[in-house]
């Protein structure tokens, strides 16, 4: 097997170790034995994206935010969505996840139209949230089991989700979406928005297998997803669980959010 992962807007959307994300899934698919090629796809770039199998996409400077509205409103916004369509798996974070939404409205009043994959919108306010963040997702492993995220948050950015768009996950701490109604992020078909930095994957092995699983199922049937072989997580895990003691014993208020 063979699987293409696109960067996109890796040399600007790039902040609290986004990159670290792309890293997680070539090697986990290297561990399994599944060939991994790597797309590195910047502003001005017209090419389709439904050959991608995965597209990872991070957090930046709101200059390069600026950047990347301009370039989603042309033929990339138009590409980009077409390949969401075509269920190609992706990962937006932080900016990025904003510009998937309908807007982002700065602090300045400035209006930074989205492509509106998420029925979702997005406005700057008077407060940053910042910290360690737990999310409990929609999700859950082969087993069935529920997937809980860790990760974290440092955004002034607030999300809304209109009615029926579903969420990533509900927090259990940290301020997700808006700091108002314990949602983060949001899910449409196979693209998954989020606030968490850390970069999330490493953290949290399940939800990248989750994501590996989906593009091999979209490329090779849902079949050959199904015998992809386990990984030895027991560091990542360990790694997950002083995670999530560290952000009980601080609580809610000493992790970010209030």
């Amino acid at each position: 097997m063979r699987l293409t992962i696109c960067h996109l807007y890796a040399s600007g959307m790039n902040v609290y170790g986004d990159r670290g994300n792309v890293i997680v899934l070539a090697q986990r698919c290297r561990w399994r034995d599944i060939e991994v090629r790597i797309v590195e796809r910047g502003v001005g770039e017209t090419d389709p994206m439904h050959d991608y199998d995965l597209i990872i996409a991070g957090g930046g400077q709101d200059r390069d935010q600026i950047a990347v509205s301009d370039d989603l409103q042309g033929v990339a916004g138009v590409a980009l969505r077409n390949a969401i369509e075509d269920d190609v798996v992706l990962l937006a974070i932080c900016g990025t996840y904003q510009l998937l939404g309908h807007y982002f409205k700065t602090g300045g009043g400035v209006v930074l139209p989205g492509i509106g994959v998420f029925d979702a919108w997005t406005e700057a306010g008077s407060r940053r949230f910042i910290g360690d963040t737990l999310v409990k997702t929609n999700l859950h492993d082969k087993e069935g089991r529920t997937l809980e995220l860790v990760g974290f948050e440092n955004h002034s950015g607030r999300t809304f989700l209109k009615l029926g768009c579903e969420a990533l996950g509900t927090t259990v701490i940290g301020a997700g979406n808006n700091g108002e109604d314990n949602r983060e992020g949001a899910v449409y078909r196979n693209a998954f928005g989020t606030y968490l930095h850390g970069p999330i994957l490493p953290k949290n092995p399940s939800f990248a297998d989750e994501l590996i699983r989906r593009a091999v199922a979209r490329r090779y049937g849902t079949d050959s997803a199904r015998t992809l072989p386990p990984l030895d997580d027991s560091a990542e895990l360990n790694a997950h669980r002083r995670i999530v003691d560290r952000i009980q014993r601080r609580g809610r208020v000493k992790s970010g959010a209030t």
